[in-house]
């Protein structure tokens, strides 16, 4: 009772404190619109005498410029005579320096004529004499190919039969080398057996020995019962916490989404209202200007004062024209005047509605507009040949049908139409601007409190949402404790339980190496001494070094004698050539030397009729003289009245653009200081309304209201806006009065009892699940280790099928836990150092990958197996150990096997084959071929 007591006295004080912060702003507008009317006067007086400065200029400019027209003339025809003049005198210039480099290039062709004459008469000497040389040349080769023939067939003979012998004795050292490498390799095999498996044996016994003090260490630091109890009570209390946090800082969030809310609803006007608002001034103030652009004479057009119907702004202007723009005033060059009022003018034919329904205009229009009709551009084709004299038909879209004949099309007048449209649209653009700063200054008001509230929600929401995080980190590192201390007890069991099972996989891997250790022992025992083979094979290969180098002597002098004689040839096949080419040359030079004589004949005809005689140009040079220098005089004197003509009209036109800025300075402060005025106007309507929404009553009122006398001064906008803001926030921390708290707070307990349930209901879930994860890893790491075992065994034995030896084997490394530890691939082809799969070749890492995928299908087998382009990065030796793997397979399973392929050996080791063919362009067939029926009927047969 005692908060609704201070809160109804509380909402009291803030509405006097309203009503004195709207009369402080009634008073703040009522000043700012006197002084607003006060500058908007003085500014129309200053644009009244700019205006008349402007037409004043704008007089002495065209007066100015109307004689520089005339002088322009005169100059440029001076200016063109004395360039003619000019281009005379060029032209003899260039007439006596062509005549000079003609003769000059005539003498230098006559002198470049006898050169090349001289040069071609030697090189028809120099090639009669190459001629003779090749014909010396050619005898002597043809005397050595005839001694050179019988030799040649002599050494090749030599050479052939050297090496036949050669090859004999190859194939006698290859097959010495290969029983002693087959030996050694059986041997080297056999001892590298025994050596891997005393090493296993080794690495086996020192992994016992590990796995045993692992065991012994993990057993003597065995219990973290205590810890876990430990933990799980004090994760209980931070548990308690955090929800008693989590709730108040729900509680904060909703009341700032709330605020946030709120404030992002007033945004949304907000922007709105901003956005529309300066569209509209935008608007407005480029109408403001076209119009006193287009209207800025000294005489206000007819335009100015005619109101129009929206949409007939395009008839008016083509029925009237430039008439729109003659003024009322009788001062004026032109105008309109008073026109008699036409009582008995005949009616628009065809019942065509007059123009003066839609246009508001004065009376000196009105005859003008009761002769126009409008109509459609059908009615007025039919209409036209009935108009009486000074009668006329528009349409809408601007067409004109004149009396006397005249037609204009749509668009003929846009420019009066558009002055019309832009002047009913600045009307309407006043009227939505006003309305629009009304509706933003409400729109900011609203948009202020809202964002107040929600600043003080935002702050309250941030200290209870900390303080939640608080408690949520604490419950996490309660958390993390209880959890860590568990993992530490479920890794303790499971890592004995791996120690067991390492234990006995590495009991069974020692009795497994000791066996193949006396198996590879008994077997290198059994190979029989090679030093005989050696001694063999050094003396065949001794005797075949010998036989080698008499071939390759023999070879050699063979090679050199064909050489020889290729070389000769050739040389014989060059000698005709040069021969031919030679005497080619010759030829032409003898035509050229022809040549070159008749043209220093005609050189020389040139030059005697190309005289060097200068004084034909000096005699011109001084008759065009005496005419340049009278035109150059005439050029000057209209040059310089030009000169002092634009100079003067410059000056002009400085001082009309001076005017003319004065002039559209006063325009711009005449439209700030109107739009100061309707601003003013329109927060005055602003706030009386505001006054009535929210107080209900009138101006005159708001002292009563605010209880203040009314001699009594308003005090300060700052500290009336301090003291409501205050009186708010004093209001808003009150809250609101409660009266379900005791209801409330005994559904919460019967709540807060069912939580506590299912919290020991869920610690109890949670109990059983990890003891299920627990069984679940135990259980697991038996199947991963029995299943290990046996893919491991199935990969050994195929890749010692795929390499037809070697040894390979998988190691689980990383960890002890199998369920967390890795896999290695270790692998040793015939006659390699063991070593990963990364260390492989292509070819040998591809078919180690096949050996472990068929281990694992070996495993758990399937009826059927695709297998796509497995045989891809195989050679052909590797491709058909992948072909008796799958026939190995095949055998030891009951699985069907696809292979996709394009190998065509493995596709000969098929049972059957599927293939797609296109015999006709566009259409596919699939072929099937029955390779097994196709053998057994080549067998039959």
């Amino acid at each position: 009772a005692r908060q609704a007591v201070r809160y109804r006295k509380i909402s009291s004080e803030i509405r006097k404190s309203e009503a004195v912060l709207y009369l402080i702003h009634w008073q703040t507008a009522e000043a700012r619109l006197a002084e607003a009317a006060s500058e908007m006067t003085t500014a129309e007086q200053a644009f009244g005498e700019a205006q008349a400065a402007h037409e004043e200029a704008i007089g002495a400019e065209e007066t100015a410029a109307a004689v520089l027209p005339e002088l322009r003339r005169r100059a440029n025809e001076a200016t063109a005579a004395l360039e003619r003049l000019r281009i005379a005198a060029r032209e003899i210039d260039r007439e006596e320096a062509e005549r000079k480099a003609r003769r000059e290039e005539l003498i230098a062709r006559r002198g470049e004529a006898t050169a090349d004459l001289r040069h071609e008469t030697e090189i028809g000497s120099d090639a009669a004499a190459a001629a003779e040389r090749l014909d010396e040349e050619e005898a002597g080769l043809r005397r050595e190919a005839e001694a050179a023939a019988e030799r040649m067939a002599e050494a090749r003979n030599a050479a052939e039969e050297a090496a036949v012998a050669v090859t004999a004795r190859e194939s006698e050292f290859a097959a010495a080398a290969d029983a002693l490498a087959a030996a050694g390799a059986e041997r080297a095999a056999r001892e590298r057996a025994v050596r891997e498996a005393q090493s296993k044996l080794r690495r086996l016994e020192d992994e016992r020995d590990t796995v045993l003090s692992q065991r012994e260490k993990i057993l003597a630091e065995h219990g973290t019962e205590a810890a876990v109890k430990a933990a799980a009570a004090a994760l209980r209390q931070a548990e308690a916490l955090a929800a008693e946090k989590e709730q108040e800082a729900q509680a904060a969030l909703a009341t700032f989404a709330a605020a946030r809310d709120t404030e992002r609803r007033a945004r949304g006007p907000l922007e709105t209202a901003e956005r529309s608002h300066g569209a509209l001034q935008a608007e407005a103030r480029t109408l403001s200007e076209v119009l006193d652009i287009e209207g800025g004479g000294r005489f206000q057009p007819l335009t100015d004062s005619l109101e129009v119907t929206a949409g007939y702004e395009r008839a008016l202007a083509a029925a009237l024209g430039d008439d729109l723009d003659a003024p009322l005033d009788p001062a004026a060059p032109a105008f309109w005047g008073e026109c008699p009022p036409g009582d008995d003018d005949r009616p628009l034919p065809g019942g065509a509605p007059p123009l003066s329904d839609f246009v508001k205009a004065p009376q000196k229009l009105a005859r003008r507009l009761r002769q126009i009709g409008i109509v459609e551009a059908e009615q007025a084709v039919a209409l036209h040949s009935t108009l009486a004299p000074g009668q006329r038909l528009v349409t809408r879209e601007g067409g004109l049908w004149r009396w006397d004949g005249f037609h204009a099309r749509p668009g003929s007048a846009a420019s009066g139409a558009r002055r019309l449209e832009r002047r009913n649209r600045a009307a309407e653009v006043v009227k939505e601007l006003r309305a629009a700063k009304r509706a933003l200054e409400g729109a900011l008001d609203l948009f202020g409190t809202a964002t107040q509230v929600r600043a003080e929600a935002e702050h309250l929401e941030a200290e209870a949402r900390e303080a939640a995080q608080a408690a949520r980190r604490a419950l996490d590192v309660r958390r993390q404790t209880l959890a860590q201390a568990e993992r530490q007890q479920n890794r303790i069991a499971e890592r004995l339980s791996a120690y067991a099972g390492a234990l006995a996989r590495i009991e069974a891997d020692t009795d497994t190496c000791k066996a193949e250790q006396r198996a590879a022992a008994d077997a290198l025992e059994a190979i029989p001494d090679t030093e005989a083979l050696e001694e063999r094979r050094d003396a065949v290969q001794a005797a075949l070094a010998r036989e080698r180098g008499s071939a390759a002597e023999l070879r050699l002098e063979a090679e050199r004698a064909a050489h020889d004689e290729t070389m000769r040839l050739r040389r014989l096949d060059d000698i005709a050539g040069e021969r031919e080419r030679w005497a080619g040359r010759h030829q032409r030079a003898e035509e050229r030397v022809a040549a070159l004589k008749q043209r220093l004949k005609a050189v020389d005809a040139a030059i005697a009729e190309t005289p060097d005689d200068p004084r034909e140009f000096e005699e011109r040079r001084r008759e065009l003289k005496d005419d340049t220098d009278a035109a150059e005089e005439a050029a000057g004197r209209a040059s310089h009245d030009l000169s002092h003509a634009e100079a003067r009209h410059r000056d002009a036109q400085e001082a009309a653009r001076a005017a003319q800025e004065t002039l559209s300075e006063t325009r711009e402060t005449r439209g700030r200081d109107e739009e100061r005025v309707i601003a003013a106007e329109a927060r005055k309507s602003e706030l009386a309304q505001q006054i009535t929404e929210h107080f209900d009553c009138q101006l005159e009122a708001l002292p009563d209201i605010a209880e203040l006398k009314s001699d009594a001064p308003l005090p300060e906008l700052a500290a009336a806006e301090k003291r409501l803001h205050r009186l708010k926030a004093e209001r808003e921390r009150l809250g609101s009065v409660n009266l379900r708290a005791e209801e409330e707070a005994g559904e919460l307990e019967t709540r807060l009892g069912e939580m506590r349930a299912e919290h020991e209901d869920l610690e109890e879930a949670i109990k059983r699940l990890r003891q299920g994860i627990q069984n679940l890893n135990r259980e697991g790491r038996e199947r991963l280790v029995k299943a290990f075992e046996a893919v491991s065994g199935h990969f050994t034995s195929l890749f010692q099928l795929l390499f037809q030896g070697g040894t390979a084997e998988l190691t689980l490394v990383g960890s002890d836990d199998p369920l967390e530890a890795g896999l290695e691939i270790v692998a040793r082809p015939p006659g390699k150092r063991p070593a990963t799969m990364t260390l492989l070749s292509g070819g040998e890492q591809a078919l180690t990958a096949l050996a472990l995928i068929f281990a694992v299908f070996l495993t758990n087998p399937s009826p059927i197996c695709v297998l796509d382009e497995v045989d891809a990065p195989l050679d052909d030796a590797n491709v058909e150990r992948f072909c008796d793997l799958l026939d190995d397979m095949r055998e030891r399973t009951e699985t069907r096997f696809v292979v996709v392929t394009h190998n065509p050996i493995t596709m000969a080791r098929m049972d059957r084959l599927f293939g797609v063919t296109m015999a006709e362009r566009g259409v596919s067939q699939v072929v099937s071929v029955d390779l097994e029926a196709a053998e057994r009927f080549r067998e039959a047969s």
